[in-house]
């Protein structure tokens, strides 16, 4: 840019202009989306940026967009173009009497790109949701420590499925990607894409998935954690799978499982050596 360091702010957002990047510090409020107040702000590289659009909104507005490339942003490569326009982090919405000011910062913008990649990136080049991260899905609580993705199930919402396969931990070695469906379409969920195959089970079935509900598993919680993954994968080099020592669980916990394994048993959901082989696993654990 002409000048580094000049800012444009607008609602729920303001961009700083520097010489190889624009930085985005999304505003806290009732009123700004929840997606970008989880996101704190990002900097995204000029060489990450496509294209620049300046365009009229709605009620006297304008709207700076920056198109990211391809493969550039592990969050918009998670969200595969499911985002909602007002849950878009790369637009900058702004009253229209600023819409000479945004021309401005649109053009410099413009000459900074000329001659620059369009096309894929061969990595991401924005940075991925900082980890660790967590949230709750309808059937259970997914949590991310950079290297390892666990499920565990709830006593309800999980599937019969996923009680007999029992909780899980998934390396990010052993992934090959991530598939994030939006909570706020139907059957919304995350499922997490196996080096042995992806399996054809429905995501409430399938023990590599969580599945979204009403309230569990939002956008501002569910979609940085596919992204940070995504990420996590997309560096990562598979290594030779070394055995972990076992952990020991609570009695209490393990009990209680034992437990809501009978009444699965008793309704008939699991068979009597099905029963038989978990339960001996749970006790296994103690």
């Amino acid at each position: 840019m002409s000048r580094m360091g000049d800012v444009l702010a607008g609602f729920h957002a303001a961009w700083e202009f520097e010489s190889d990047s624009v930085l985005i510090r999304y505003e806290r409020g009732i009123r700004t989306p929840r997606l970008f107040q989880a996101l704190g702000e990002r900097r995204v590289p000029l060489e990450a940026i496509a294209g620049v659009t300046l365009t009229r909104g709605k009620r006297g507005t304008v709207v700076l967009r920056v198109e990211p490339r391809p493969g550039a942003d592990p969050l918009m490569e998670a969200a595969a173009g499911q985002l909602k326009e007002n849950g878009d982090p790369y637009r900058l919405v702004l009253p229209a009497d600023r819409e000479v000011l945004a021309e401005y910062y649109a053009d410099e913008l413009r000459s900074l790109l000329t001659g620059s990649g369009s096309g894929p990136a061969e990595r991401f080049l924005v940075e991925p949701p900082k980890g660790p991260l967590s949230f709750k899905a309808y059937d259970g609580k997914a949590s991310f420590d950079g290297r390892t993705v666990n499920f565990r199930w709830f006593w309800t919402g999980a599937s019969s499925a996923k009680w007999k396969a029992g909780d899980q931990s998934f390396s990010v070695d052993e992934l090959t990607g991530v598939e994030w469906r939006s909570p706020e379409v139907f059957e919304g969920h995350l499922r997490l894409l196996r080096r042995a195959g992806e399996s054809a089970a429905q995501a409430d079935q399938d023990p590599a998935a969580v599945v979204f509900g009403l309230g569990y598993g939002p956008v501002h919680e569910s979609l940085p954690f596919a992204a940070a993954v995504l990420a996590a994968v997309r560096t990562s080099t598979p290594v030779a799978a070394v055995p972990a020592a076992r952990a020991h669980r609570d009695p209490a916990d393990i009990a209680e499982r034992i437990r809501h394994l009978g009444e699965l048993h008793q309704a008939g959901l699991v068979t009597d050596e099905e029963f038989s082989v978990k339960k001996a696993e749970l006790l296994s654990e103690l």
